[in-house]
């Protein structure tokens, strides 16, 4: 087990689950944090990555930087998911090792998981089977990010961890359309057809795929707990424990919003996984449980959307 303070290093501090984890430890003031810009350090550059381990020497590393977005950019481009993802991964965990990190927590993805599987989603399914082919350059990075950390406790004995979050939402998420998840997606199209007083809005696919969506703060607070409290090879999951259908989250945000217009659904396009509700026993025997309600989470992801539209990649 690892103990509570030192130097901690939290990769992709800019984004969705950096921002969370800079909230997080803002009130913890036994945790020196230490970030770098992605102009301030590609982290695909083995070389700059060891530079920056070999000066600053971080007690502990949570890998949170990674190229990401929904099913359409992953689809679209996916040498940039692989390729991104596996460079990152690589370089990081690599210079941890040589650098000396005491721990560090890979965060991973539920794409890992295979398409057809039963749930909800243990942590043992893990290659039993063909995973979703929408998710598939994402999910096969983020296995190679899993196996690598395995590797390195297994061959090195360091202590690495891996945190397999639901699908997150939340302030300063990416509400580009061509590159946002599902939720961020919605919130932008309600409200863009709220302004426009549009008669309805079309979405992709059927809406019947249930997701478990998981607020980033709570996501946060996951990642401090493993790393005071958790030191396994196997991988864990990270959620709520409740899934909802994509239909039924888009007319919350359509209430939310107070969009008024009707709901179109284009079945011609990809549902991706009919289902992704992951199996929290883990966490929950170690004492962790997620706190945020789905409207409450929506709201206030709404409320941040309306106060930084001109900064929330739009």
């Amino acid at each position: 087990m690892s103990s509570s303070g030192g130097k901690l290093f939290i990769t992709g501090h800019q984004g969705l689950v950096g921002r969370a984890l800079l909230r997080h430890y803002a009130s913890r003031p036994e945790w020196q944090i230490v970030t770098r810009t992605r102009a301030e350090l590609d982290l695909r550059d083995q070389h700059a990555t060891d530079a920056f381990f070999a000066a600053e020497k971080p007690d502990q590393v949570i890998l949170a930087a990674a190229t990401v977005g929904g099913i359409k950019a992953s689809y679209t481009h996916p040498v940039d998911f692989l390729l991104n993802n596996l460079q990152i991964q690589n370089s990081v965990l690599s210079a941890a090792h040589r650098y000396d990190t005491k721990k560090l927590l890979f965060l991973g993805s539920t794409c890992i998981y295979p398409k057809v599987v039963e749930m909800p989603i243990r942590e043992d399914s893990l290659l039993t089977g063909p995973m979703e082919s929408t998710n598939e350059p994402y999910g096969v990075a983020k296995i190679a990010g899993i196996k690598l950390c395995q590797g390195y406790r297994h061959q090195h004995g360091r202590d690495y961890i891996c945190g397999m979050p639901a699908n997150l939402y939340g302030p300063f998420d990416n509400f580009d359309p061509e590159h946002s998840h599902v939720l961020p997606s919605l919130i932008r199209r309600f409200h863009e057809a709220k302004l426009q007083n549009a008669p309805s809005v079309t979405l992709w696919g059927s809406g019947s795929p249930k997701r478990e969506f998981l607020f980033v703060d709570d996501l946060a607070s996951a990642c401090a707990f493993l790393l005071e409290n958790y030191s396994s090879a196997d991988i864990i999951n990270i959620g709520c424990g409740w899934e909802i259908s994509i239909r039924e989250a888009a007319k919350i945000i359509r209430e939310i919003i107070g969009y008024e217009g009707e709901i179109e659904w284009d079945t011609t396009q990809p549902d991706g996984n009919p289902r992704r509700l992951l199996d929290i026993s883990r966490m929950e025997k170690l004492g962790w449980k997620a706190k945020t309600d789905f409207r409450e989470g929506v709201a206030s992801t709404y409320r941040w959307f309306l106060d930084n539209r001109a900064t929330a990649r739009v």
